[in-house]
């Protein structure tokens, strides 16, 4: 079977690969960037680039537990490194539009306060914040298995920000924006029962 053809080259990959690897794309764009291979406004493109590869990393790490149960494919030594690396992607694309394209330390703010793409955009990245500094087995055993998956949720709502902040962005009707909404959409609403049913359990215990 596909799925188990799958597994067993998940197996031969070590999770560092992942550390290795994901970030490569972060290095190729700076360098387009540094070369003139970014288009006339090189900011922007990188800006751009970098939130995507960001929003897709956080949808491969919603697609990890339902592959797992209605395919089969186990990928789950892989979320945590997923997840770190989605953080990384995302604060290099805030790091980009602060440092290199606004600049300007008041206007940061302004805009944050006045544009709601930018607004829904920055509590995304903030939801995203406690989850990049407990995924870590220290942090797993402080607070116990029950609060940090609880914690942990949070992730839904941050990839769920992550969607809308880009379809906010997009000028015009686009296809892709509305793609990314629609995948995001689904895949909470496959979470909805296991929500429910561990809400009724943590009422019961």
């Amino acid at each position: 079977m596909l799925a188990d053809r799958i597994n067993a080259a998940a197996r031969r990959v070590p999770n560092w690969a992942l550390y290795i690897l994901c970030p490569l794309p972060a290095l190729w764009l700076l360098w387009q960037g540094l070369t003139g291979g970014l288009g006339v406004e090189p900011i922007k493109a990188l800006e751009h680039e970098l939130g995507e590869l960001a929003l897709q990393l956080l949808i491969a790490g919603l697609c990890i537990t339902p592959l797992r149960k209605l395919a089969g494919v186990n990928l789950l030594k892989f979320r945590r490194a997923v997840g770190l690396i989605a953080f990384l992607y995302v604060a290099l694309h805030l790091l980009v539009w602060l440092a290199l394209d606004v600049q300007i330390p008041a206007q940061i703010w302004a805009d944050i306060v006045k544009r709601p793409y930018i607004t829904v955009g920055m509590l995304g990245f903030a939801l995203l914040i406690p989850l990049a500094l407990t995924s870590n087995n220290l942090s797993l055993r402080r607070l116990g298995g029950r609060r940090w998956r609880q914690l942990h949720r949070l992730t839904y709502g941050a990839v769920l920000l992550g969607a809308l902040h880009y379809m906010m962005l997009a000028k015009g009707f686009q296809i892709e924006p509305l793609v990314y909404l629609t995948v995001v959409l689904g895949l909470l609403a496959l979470r909805l029962p296991g929500i429910a049913v561990a809400r009724r359990s943590g009422q019961r215990g």
